[in-house]
C-alpha cells in the first residue's frame, strides 16, 4: 500500500488537515489552531503517520516553511486547479473538511501534474520579502499622492506645479512649509531661493522660474473654514506621506546591496543598462528564485511570469487568450524590461514593432517580447552567466543585415 497522503485547507485562525491512505480512504480529520502548539503537533502527527506528501494552496508562508523544515514534501496547488477539482469529487453539499480531501486525493492521484516545493536560499527569501514589501509602500504612497493632488487642485494648484514630483523630498518640504495660498503670500524670490538652498534642492529650474511657474497657475476661491479645512488636510497627507517616502528610499538601498551581494545578482543587473533599474532586476530575481529545477523548460517560466497565452479549443474553434493565473510581481516586472530594452536594444525594438505590424496593441506587443526576454533569461539563469551582447546571435544578425 502506497503512503497515506495530506491535504491541509489553511485559514487564519484555524486550519483543517485531512489524511488518506494509499487507496483514498479517509484516515482522520482534525482542525488545527494556528499557534506554536497547534502547529508543532500538526507537524509531529504527519511525521508519526508516515505521510509521504502534503497538499496546500500556498507555495510558501509559516506553515509551508515548518513542513519543509521537518522534512515533508509539500505540494502547492494553485486555487484555480483546485476549484476545477472539486466538482471530480462532489457528491452533494460542501462540508468543511471538504477543501482538505480534495487537495488530499490531489496529492494521491495527480503528482504527474505537480513538483513538490523546492525552496529558494535564505538571501533569495529576504530579497522577496524586501521587494515585495517596498512594492505595498510604493501603492501606498501613490494612493496618498493622488489625494493631495486632488486637494492641491481644488483650491491650489500652483502648489502642485511648481516641482515635478508633489510627493518628492522637495515637494513635501515645500507643501509643509506654505501648505495653502494664504501661507505663501510673502513668498518672494530671495524667500523661495533660500527655501531651496536649506532643503538642498537640485533641479534645473532657478528661484525665478519656480516662483513664475507658482504664481502662472489658476487662483482657488475656497472661504475661510473650507480654506483651513483644506490646508489640515494637505498637512495632514505631508505627514503620512514623509515617513513613506523616506522608507522606501531605505528598501531601495537595501535591496540595491543585497541584489550586489546575492550570487545570481550578476546575472540580472546585466540585463539593464541603467543603474536605477536594480529595483526591476532584484524583483526579477526574487520572484524567480534560485531553484534551478523548479523551471526546467523556458515555456515553465514563460507560464508563470503571464508571457504565454492560454490556448483555448472548442471543436473548429482555437483561441488564443490571456494567463491570468500567473506570478502578478514577475509579470510587471518583465513587463518593465521588455518596455526599457526596446528602447535601446535593437533586437527587442524589433520584435516589439513586427508585433505591432500585425496589429497587437501595446500590452500584447510588450508580452511578445516578455516573452522573448524570458527565454535569454531562462538561458542566463540555467547556465549561470551574465548577458553579453556580443554574444546574443538573433541582435548581432540583425546589426549585420542593417549594416
Amino acid at each position: 500500500m502506497d503512503d497515506p497522503t495530506a491535504g491541509i485547507d489553511l485559514a487564519s485562525e484555524e486550519h483543517r488537515l485531512l489524511v488518506v491512505d494509499g487507496d483514498g480512504r479517509q484516515l482522520e480529520q482534525h482542525r488545527i489552531s494556528h499557534s506554536e502548539d497547534g502547529i508543532e503537533a500538526l507537524v509531529q502527527r504527519l511525521l508519526a503517520l508516515g505521510v509521504a506528501r502534503v497538499a496546500i494552496e500556498q507555495p510558501n508562508g509559516l506553515v509551508v516553511d515548518r513542513l519543509l523544515e521537518a522534512g515533508i514534501q509539500v505540494v502547492a496547488v494553485h486555487p484555480n486547479q483546485l476549484a476545477a477539482a472539486r466538482d471530480r469529487y462532489r457528491s452533494g453539499g460542501k462540508s468543511d473538511g471538504f477543501d482538505a480531501y480534495v487537495l488530499a486525493e490531489l496529492a494521491r492521484t495527480d503528482m504527474h501534474r505537480f513538483q513538490p516545493l523546492r525552496p529558494d536560499s535564505d538571501e533569495t527569501k529576504a530579497l522577496r520579502t524586501l521587494t515585495r514589501t517596498r512594492e505595498d509602500l510604493v501603492e501606498q504612497k501613490v494612493a496618498l499622492a493622488n489625494q493631495l493632488r486632488a486637494q492641491l487642485d481644488a483650491f491650489w494648484p500652483g502648489a502642485r506645479q511648481i516641482f515635478a514630483d508633489v510627493d518628492s523630498p522637495i515637494g513635501l518640504a515645500f507643501l509643509e512649509r506654505y501648505p495653502s495660498p494664504a501661507d505663501a503670500r510673502g513668498l518672494g524670490s530671495k524667500r523661495i531661493a533660500a527655501f531651496l538652498a536649506r532643503n538642498g534642492y537640485c533641479g534645473r529650474r532657478t528661484a525665478d522660474e519656480l516662483l513664475t511657474r507658482l504664481r502662472a497657475a489658476p487662483e482657488g476661491r475656497a472661504g475661510d473654514a473650507e480654506l483651513e479645512a483644506r490646508r489640515a488636510v494637505v498637512l495632514a497627507l505631508v505627514a503620512a506621506l514623509k515617513p513613506l517616502v523616506e522608507q522606501i528610499r531605505l528598501l531601495t538601498s537595501q535591496i540595491a546591496g543585497a541584489l550586489r551581494n546575492h550570487d545570481d545578482g550578476a546575472i540580472f543587473l546585466s540585463l539593464f543598462r541603467d543603474p536605477k533599474s536594480v529595483i526591476t532586476a532584484a524583483e526579477l530575481l526574487a520572484e524567480i528564485g534560485d531553484n534551478r529545477a523548479r523551471h526546467r523548460t523556458s515555456a515553465s517560466l514563460e507560464a508563470i511570469a503571464g508571457q504565454a497565452p492560454v490556448a483555448v479549443e472548442s471543436g473548429k474553434k482555437k483561441v488564443a487568450r490571456f494567463r491570468w493565473a500567473c506570478n502578478k510581481n514577475l509579470r510587471d516586472a518583465v513587463s518593465v524590461l521588455a518596455d526599457s530594452s526596446r528602447k535601446h536594444n535593437p533586437w527587442a525594438n524589433d520584435i516589439y514593432q513586427r508585433a505591432r505590424a500585425r496589429g497587437h496593441d501595446h500590452p500584447h506587443a510588450i508580452r511578445i517580447l516578455g516573452r522573448a526576454r524570458l527565454r535569454i533569461i531562462w538561458r542566463l539563469w540555467q547556465d549561470r552567466t551574465t548577458y553579453n551582447p556580443h554574444r546574443h546571435g538573433s541582435l548581432n544578425r540583425l546589426l549585420a543585415t542593417e549594416g
